[in-house]
């Protein structure tokens, strides 16, 4: 399992009853999370703010405390807004930070200039860990408001004058765009949803979809790429996938130097225990 264990502003201070008491900064928060099937006891009452789903399927939160409407959080030199919203989400995954530090280390150590395209690139914690390193970021998003909320995340880490574009689209229409410009990308990075419906009704399930995107993303990689990530939130997909995907479609045209995928975990404080949040595979090239 590889950890996210370096933050400061962010911890995971108890779990159970399928929830996680969380500290953000100088507030807590009680979020649902399917990976706790656990039946042990939480404090609620540390709770700042409480998410509880509806019969219907959404969910609001219950707030013990008058929170900011949003606050910032810091990783290292990279600052993050985060806010309560009413998808249960804070705008952040933490243990995303894991993969800040290998882009940060992949970028700095290739002592060249680097490209990135970040894909679902929802709030940008991937491209201001890129540019924070000194790549140029190409990021993709279909939501304009997550766009937006990753340009003020890099104004807040000092990097509003790095050379980011801002891309609010559909990731494949846009790659295969890319394609036809003749445009290219030393490293790319992708965050895809389990589940999820375009603004044509199209349906994306990541299964049926995954290998033919990362197919068409191979096709604008640099004649010498850097790496290759995919980070999948599906339950139930095996990690070890994401790398046959990577050596059954990068591997064809790009010499891999390695390639592995683990689980990506998170410690609880309370509990002396790892929570696993999600997968994440990573290729690395010659």
């Amino acid at each position: 399992m590889i950890l996210a264990d370096k933050w400061k502003d962010y911890e995971i201070l108890r779990t159970g009853n399928g929830d996680k008491l969380e500290r953000w900064g100088s507030f807590t928060l009680l979020r649902p999370d399917p990976q706790v099937i656990w039946k042990t006891k939480i404090d609620t009452s540390r709770a700042d703010a409480i998410y509880k789903r509806s019969s219907s399927g959404g969910g609001s939160w219950n707030y013990k405390t008058q929170l900011p409407e949003s606050w910032t959080v810091s990783y290292r030199n990279l600052k993050f807004r985060v806010k309560p919203t009413g998808f249960k989400h804070t705008g952040l995954f933490p243990e995303q930070a894991a993969n800040w530090d290998f882009i940060d280390e992949m970028i700095k150590k290739a002592g060249r200039e680097i490209k990135v395209l970040n894909l679902f690139a929802y709030t940008g914690g991937a491209t201001v860990a890129a540019a924070a390193a000194g790549a140029s970021v190409c990021h993709v998003d279909a939501s304009k408001g997550m766009v937006n909320w990753a340009k003020e995340n890099a104004v807040l880490s000092g990097l509003g004058d790095k050379p980011v574009r801002y891309i609010v689209d559909d990731v494949l229409k846009f790659v295969q765009r890319e394609q036809r410009r003749g445009n290219k990308y030393d490293a790319i990075i992708m965050d895809p949803p389990s589940y999820g419906r375009g603004p044509g009704g199209e349906v994306w399930k990541l299964e049926n979809e995954l290998f033919g995107l990362v197919q068409e993303c191979v096709k604008v990689l640099s004649d010498k790429p850097l790496f290759f990530i995919i980070n999948s939130y599906t339950t139930g997909l095996a990690a070890s996938v994401l790398t046959n995907i990577l050596k059954l479609t990068a591997g064809k045209t790009c010499k891999i130097k390695s390639v592995a995928a683990d689980e990506l975990g998170i410690p609880v404080t309370g509990d002396k225990i790892v929570l696993p949040c999600g997968s994440t595979a990573r290729c690395i090239f010659e």
